[in-house]
């Protein structure tokens, strides 16, 4: 099965499994799979010292909704 809008693979049962019980590799494989709609989400247009505008990821944004992702991961119920 994938994910219709981006054709990419979904996130597989036994990796969020193992991603919930603490597994770094599978926390990283889930945050892999993110990493693109983190980075829409933490984009924000900043201004130059002319005015003129530019599309930026805010780095700091970036880290703290990865951070959020990971303490979901785990804390989720795989149950």
């Amino acid at each position: 099965m994938s994910n219709k809008t981006t054709g990419n693979p979904l996130v597989s049962y036994p990796v969020i499994v193992l991603a919930a019980s603490g597994d770094v590799d599978a926390i990283n494989a889930v945050l892999k799979y993110y990493e693109g709609y983190i980075a829409a989400l933490s984009t924000r247009q900043l201004l130059d010292e002319s005015g003129n505008p530019h599309l930026c990821v805010d780095e700091a944004l970036r880290r703290r909704l990865e951070t959020k992702l990971i303490t979901k991961i785990l804390t989720f119920n795989v149950a």
